[in-house]
């Protein structure tokens, strides 16, 4: 199969774990060019050692290249407001772009819950880490019970965030929780990161609260074990920490939801995961790299598919 040709913009943590995962683990994908502006950056310097075209020029480095009439994907693995202007700019020549930031130009993509939605768009939104860890739980208590309210907490090695990643704190949450209702299918949701500064640095784990109407919970837990079955294929890392656990919440204990403004009873589902990363650049606590980088070059690898269909037929 014709390897389609891809370029990543941003050499920092995500950007390089996303390079690797391409030249190791991609028959489709080829590493056509990977975009800095730090030309003394470990992304670059890496790049350079494995004979991958890079320019330190940012963007523009990017359009200059001979090579770039050939590519044919574009990642943006920079911050949320580069991505506003990359977006234009790789918008008016035509080029896919998947976007790895929180700045949602696109419509969100989630592998396991919409895969297969809007690859013929010129740009996808990866949603988050957060977002690709928790929102396939939401959408997998989703397809079972009305989920009124979903509350998500990611908490991740602060060695794991680069300086990309702290810039978007803000976007991370309000991103997530808009993709948390549109994807997950909850009526609202609310994310929350917590940058762990412990020693060694902790695994990436997620805590997510979905308060649904009252449901079977063997149907609900098997639902969520499913889902986490589907992640696994693409994040073998991503996993169960315990049990789902239930709580039936009557009107006695009704619980308040300041950001619904009233009062919520049925069904209290809570679900613990794990992420272990594939330690492709950064160790295996860095999960939080691992998913949002497995999820990208997993969308990628289906739009080059379907764009190389399209050619031959």
């Amino acid at each position: 199969m014709a390897e389609t040709q891809v370029a990543i913009i941003g050499t920092g943590n995500i950007g390089t774990d996303l390079m690797i995962k391409v030249l190791r683990l991609s028959r489709v994908l080829k590493m056509g060019a990977f975009v800095g502006i730090d030309p003394a950056s470990d992304g670059l310097r890496r790049a350079e050692r494995l004979g991958v075209p890079t320019t330190a020029g940012g963007i523009e480095g990017l359009l200059a290249l001979p090579q770039f009439a050939d590519i044919d994907i574009v990642f943006d693995a920079t911050s949320a407001g580069a991505h506003q202007h990359h977006a234009a700019l790789l918008k008016a020549h035509g080029k896919r772009t998947i976007d790895l930031t929180p700045a949602a130009v696109g419509p969100y993509l989630v592998p396991a819950v919409n895969g297969d939605a809007h690859l013929d768009e010129l740009n996808v939104n990866m949603v988050t880490c957060g977002g690709q860890a928790t929102i396939p739980i939401v959408a997998a208590v989703s397809r079972i019970a009305k989920v009124h309210y979903a509350e998500i907490v990611a908490s991740i090695a602060s060695k794991s965030a680069g300086p990309g990643t702290r810039a978007n704190i803000d976007e991370f949450t309000e991103t997530t929780a808009r993709a948390i209702a549109e994807v997950g299918g909850a009526e609202r949701g609310k994310a929350v990161i917590v940058l762990n500064p412990a020693e060694p640095p902790l695994i990436m784990r997620d805590t997510v609260y979905c308060l649904s109407d009252d449901a079977d919970t063997g149907s609900i837990a098997r639902s969520i074990e499913t889902m986490v079955e589907e992640v696994r294929r693409y994040v073998p890392g991503y996993r169960l920490k315990q049990q789902v656990q239930f709580e039936r919440i009557d009107a006695g204990s009704a619980l308040r939801i300041p950001e619904m403004g009233r009062s919520f009873t049925g069904l209290k589902v809570t679900t613990f995961l794990e992420v272990q990363g594939a330690a492709h650049y950064l160790p295996a606590y860095a999960g939080n790299l691992d998913i949002m980088t497995s999820a990208a070059l997993q969308t990628a690898e289906k739009i080059a598919r379907r764009m190389q269909a399209g050619a031959a037929a």
